[in-house]
């Protein structure tokens, strides 16, 4: 049985990559908003980072006003932020380097030239975010692709699929709730699917959500027809065939961990964790998309992410805790 301060370390080196792979995700579909003519509050918009990171108290000591240009820069390139990009490289880094001998010589390389690469990028400023925002997805990809590709199948391995597919369940979950608040409220009616299209703004806006999270291919598969808010729920949430759906998500923890032993002595923790993995997966399982917008995205949205936290909770107990 892996060290639970090790287990720990691999968890959160992946946790972190992914954490900042989203977070530019995030603000790729900002930055495509606010280039769109404005027919609502741009700065609610702007703000929307700010909000699901926690940070908007810290950045309105910082700054006076809301733009686009210390928005990307506070959450990009701001060592000073704990949940900018490159802060979240820089934590990923470090728990890379705590755990070198668990990981391979190609992973180790990509992570320290992420790191490497991106301080030279905060010397020299963020140019253009769009291109900041690929380069930082594309070094994410890089390290998975070489994990995939060059780790054995053991106790790491697991640890770091179990952190990536955690933290990207709960990066779509908020990433939707925020941005489908932000469009036109016809996503949380229960209208037809074959209802007039959305107007030219929300198309935009729901065509850069799933941009941001490489659905849209996707979703021209699936469905065949003009942007829906209806369609694009049900495909980010209970698609299974879609990577970072909330369904594809759970279906992955749940596969992972009865692949981790769980500590000596914390046996009860460790089923307790996979019953509530197994829960979270049947619902997606067995959700409708009609359920949810009965509901409420919003409210949907929101238990779903309260049931993560806890599982996160739960995963903390049974394998990171000391006994």
């Amino acid at each position: 049985m892996m060290l639970s301060r090790t287990a720990a370390q691999l968890y959160w080196m992946s946790r972190y990559l992914e954490r900042a792979e989203n977070l530019v995700r995030m603000l790729d579909v900002t930055h495509s908003l606010s280039l769109l003519p404005q027919t609502r509050g741009a700065a609610t918009e702007l703000a929307a980072p700010l909000s699901v990171t926690g940070t908007l108290e810290a950045y309105t000591r910082r700054h006076d006003r809301l733009s686009a240009e210390q928005l990307f820069r506070f959450m990009g390139l701001d060592l000073d932020n704990p949940a900018s990009v490159l802060s979240c490289i820089r934590q990923a880094r470090e728990n890379a380097h705590a755990v070198r001998g668990q990981i391979t010589a190609e992973m180790w390389e990509a992570i320290n030239a992420s790191w490497l690469e991106a301080r030279e990028l905060a010397k020299r400023g963020m140019a253009d975010p769009s291109s900041f925002f690929d380069w930082v997805k594309e070094r994410s990809h890089l390290f998975r692709g070489a994990t995939y590709g060059t780790l054995q199948r053991n106790d790491a391995y697991c640890f770091i699929r179990l952190g990536t597919f955690i933290e990207r369940a709960d990066n779509t979950a908020r990433l939707l709730d925020v941005k489908s608040q932000l469009i036109a409220p016809a996503v949380d009616t229960l209208a037809p699917v074959d209802a007039p299209s959305e107007s030219a703004p929300d198309f935009y806006a729901w065509n850069a959500l799933l941009r941001s999270l490489s659905a849209f291919e996707a979703y021209h598969a699936a469905y065949r027809d003009s942007l829906n808010g209806r369609r694009v729920t049900e495909l980010l949430i209970l698609r299974p065939d879609v990577p970072r759906s909330l369904r594809a998500c759970c279906q992955e923890i749940r596969a992972v961990l009865p692949q981790i032993e769980a500590r000596d002595g914390a046996d009860d923790a460790g089923r307790l964790v996979k019953r509530r993995a197994g829960a979270m997966a049947l619902r997606l399982e067995h959700g409708c998309v009609d359920e949810i917008l009965e509901m409420g995205l919003h409210t949907w949205l929101t238990r779903f992410l309260e049931v993560s936290a806890q599982l996160g909770d739960d995963i903390q107990q049974a394998y990171f805790e000391a006994q």
